[in-house]
């Protein structure tokens, strides 16, 4: 069964850094695309970024230039590293995956950004 773990979210103050993880497990990581989303509060669901098995990157325009996804296929990891948040960027942030048709989802991991 696949499981979706992050890690490292918390409070900062804006202009700050955090980085996120999400650990995989259940699957072939490296074949595998990646995606973190988030909900920030009253607000619906939006993806923030997404990488291929191949290393291709795509990121939402709210978070381009500020924020970068990786992946380390020996540790079945995929990061989000978040540079000059903004109280805006405060929200529970997903990892996501589809595996064999079906979509699964981590806990969540909330990041609060402080003005």
């Amino acid at each position: 069964q696949v499981q979706l773990v992050e890690s490292g979210g918390g409070l900062v103050q804006a202009g700050g850094s955090l980085r996120l993880s999400c650990a995989a497990s259940g699957m072939i990581f490296s074949i595998n695309t990646m995606h973190w989303y988030r909900r920030a509060p009253g607000k619906q669901r939006e993806l923030v970024a997404s990488i291929t098995s191949g290393g291709s990157t795509m990121y939402a325009d709210s978070v381009k230039d500020r924020f970068t996804i990786s992946r380390d296929n020996a540790k079945n990891t995929v990061y989000l590293q978040m540079n000059s948040l903004k109280p805006e960027d405060t929200a529970v942030y997903y990892c996501n995956t589809l595996w064999g048709a079906v979509n699964y989802w981590g806990e969540g991991s909330l990041v609060t950004v402080s003005s």
